[in-house]
């Protein structure tokens, strides 16, 4: 009886190991997931086209057909997609209220060309 008792430890800690590890797990996935939706807002927020948010996408998918060995092929793609998007040209250009200088935005009927 003891012996059974101990063979029944034995087995819920490896289920509890293997929660914490699915905990983890799905923890990594869930930032990833925020990071893309951060990246997705600031996009939308540009004005960015469905025709450049699609090629994104579809790079994205094309570049995970394979999924590699060892890698979970949700966290793959959403790796992928947040590399894609954060690579994205209209992330990286200055807007042009701060590429104008200070002194030309203090008087706001100051039309600059």
């Amino acid at each position: 009886e003891l012996q059974q008792k101990v063979e029944e430890t034995e087995v819920l800690k490896m289920e509890l190991q293997m929660l914490e590890t699915e905990r983890v797990r799905l923890s990594l996935v869930e930032e990833k997931l925020m990071d893309v939706l951060q990246l997705l807002q600031q996009l939308r927020d540009l004005n960015i086209s469905k025709r450049a948010l699609g090629k994104i996408l579809l790079s994205t998918l094309e570049s995970c057909r394979d999924p590699q060995p060892g890698k979970a092929q949700l966290f793959e793609v959403l790796d992928t997609l947040q590399q894609e998007l954060a690579a994205c040209e209209l992330l990286h250009k200055q807007p042009l209220e701060q590429a104008q200088s200070p002194q030309s935005l203090s008087n706001p009927l100051v039309i600059s060309c």
